[in-house]
């Protein structure tokens, strides 16, 4: 089969595609044939062997796919044809992979290959952080950094749907008229615009809640923007600047300031992991939100697809179509 190989740590341009040898599965795996697999920002710095978890070279990049079973182990629980999705920490990027059973699950009726893909690790981040770290309740203002970006995006259209009213930030005039069309109720392009004037002006300073994937020069006024006693929630640095915040802004706003990983959120506090899961798959099912799909690009052109999220190019998601 062919696959996306990092045979050394480096950028997107590194990569090769390549014949491996198909995998065989053990007890309780199974080998699904990929259809799709969703690009996500972490795999541009596991590539660079800078994400917080260093995965040995070589190692083909790569955690959200769907496909079809093709093969399973004793114990796995699917049989060869079923439509499942599954993430995983590597692997994806490839005409098959090789999974935990435990990592899969059935694809919803009516659901496609790149939705199924493209639903997972963005649409967890964004809900566990809303709906575990935040709380977010009806009628509050959510401000959501670099908004038109894969986890920026899932943010907006739970957060509607969670019936929360929505502040999108980003970067360009398309960008923010995708965030409009998703339901975000004002917008400000953060580039051009005083990023904490426009929070307060355009919530009338009632912020309750803002999400930041993205770090860099935005977050601190963005964190002033809050109102007091507001909950800022740092999910990553996309810019690839990780910021410096002054802690006396903590303190004076009387502002909780809380980190989410979306890793570590599952492991320390597993019944709301479990909970929030169950109702995401609730909403994908009965098709109440669906991931948008802003590029799509061939196995061969793995690299640039990595690149497109690298460079901040991305509208929603990206996926790679393998079969």
């Amino acid at each position: 089969m062919r696959a996306v190989v990092c045979h050394s740590y480096g950028t997107p341009d590194d990569l090769v595609v390549e014949d491996v040898a198909d995998p065989v599965p053990g007890p309780g795996q199974l080998v699904v044939r990929v259809r799709a697999a969703a690009v996500n920002f972490p795999d541009v710095l596991l590539i660079a062997g800078k994400y917080q978890v260093k995965i040995p070279v070589p190692f083909t990049p790569g955690s959200e796919l769907a496909g079809e079973v093709v093969a399973v182990g004793d114990g796995a629980g699917f049989r060869p044809g079923q439509r499942v999705v599954a993430t995983t920490p590597t692997g994806a990027f490839a005409e098959q992979a090789l999974l935990d059973a435990a990592s899969a699950a059935l694809i919803p009726d009516g659901a496609d290959f790149a939705s199924a893909a493209a639903f997972g690790v963005t649409y967890r981040t964004a809900y566990h952080a809303l709906r575990s770290i935040a709380e977010v309740a009806q009628g509050y203002w959510v401000v959501v950094l670099g908004a038109a970006g894969g986890v920026g995006l899932a943010a907006v259209d739970l957060a509607v749907a969670m019936k929360a009213r929505v502040l999108a930030a980003a970067s360009s005039a398309e960008k923010l008229e995708l965030c409009r069309r998703r339901g975000a109720e004002a917008t400000v392009d953060y580039d051009r615009e005083d990023l904490k004037a426009r929070i307060r002006e355009l919530t009338g300073d009632a912020a309750r809640v803002v999400l930041d994937p993205v770090g860099g020069p935005y977050a601190e006024p963005a964190l002033r923007g809050l109102a007091r006693g507001g909950t800022f929630i740092t999910l990553g640095y996309a810019s690839g600047t990780i910021p410096s915040i002054p802690l006396n802004l903590v303190l004076l706003k009387g502002i909780t300031l809380r980190g989410m990983e979306i890793r570590t959120f599952m492991a320390d506090r597993p019944h709301d992991a479990a909970r929030d899961m169950r109702e995401l798959d609730d909403m994908f099912a009965a098709g109440t939100v669906r991931p948008y799909i802003g590029a799509r690009f061939p196995l061969a052109q793995t690299p640039a697809a990595l690149r497109h999220v690298a460079e901040r190019k991305v509208l929603g998601k990206v996926v790679i179509d393998v079969a």
